[in-house]
């Protein structure tokens, strides 16, 4: 065999090899089915998901399912909402504050960032308010307290202004996961701000 042949075949050889490598990176699992009144499924990382900077990876997750698993917690509770608390983790293992809710709707690792993370550490990337869409973040993280800091859940626009709109919400005051309009963020004067997670599909 001529060395031109062997070469030749050995380009083909490693052109197929690189071929059937990037098939199985391109070709995730399908999504397990939503199992009826729990949390939505989502398969561990794989190389498809997206990674954080310095976090890992955050498993691929659409729209729909962010919204899907957000519902869940409002009636986790034996049919009411799971309670709001700082300090203790919910069955699922994240925690029962804003952004442990949060980061149980994304599919996030447990027990979940807290708020100032999921802003600042590559969770999510800065957008326009105008720009949100379901799935979405709105997010209040500069502040010096726990107690100041927030983040919802946008679920649509609730009128054609774009001054108020739905979402999804774990609050304190008692009142634990909820779905609730909201003005934050729409003045530009609040604080608040709209963020997209980057694992977001869509």
């Amino acid at each position: 065999m001529s060395e031109n042949t062997t070469r030749r075949w050995s380009t083909a050889a490693l052109t197929a090899a690189v071929c059937v490598g990037s098939f199985v990176l391109a070709s995730p699992s399908a999504p397990a089915a939503e199992p009826p009144d729990r949390t939505v499924a989502i398969a561990a990382p794989t190389p498809t998901d997206v990674a954080a900077p310095g976090l890992g990876a955050a498993p691929r997750i659409s729209r729909a399912q962010v919204l899907a698993r957000a519902k869940t917690w409002l009636t986790a509770n034996n049919g009411r909402p799971v309670p709001y608390s700082q300090t203790k983790h919910w069955k699922d293992g994240y925690r029962q504050d804003c952004s442990g809710y949060v980061s149980m709707a994304l599919g996030l690792s447990k027990p979940g960032p807290n708020t100032v993370s999921l802003k600042n550490d590559g969770y999510t990337r800065r957008i326009a308010m105008k720009d949100l869409a379901p799935g979405d973040l709105v997010i209040k993280a500069n502040s010096s307290s726990a107690d100041n800091r927030h983040v919802v859940i946008f679920d649509g626009w609730a009128n054609g202004a774009h001054t108020v709109y739905k979402s999804y919400e774990q609050a304190g005051g008692g009142a634990g996961t909820r779905w609730k309009q909201h003005s934050y963020g729409v003045n530009g004067r609040d604080g608040y701000h709209a963020y997209r997670p980057v694992n977001i599909t869509g």
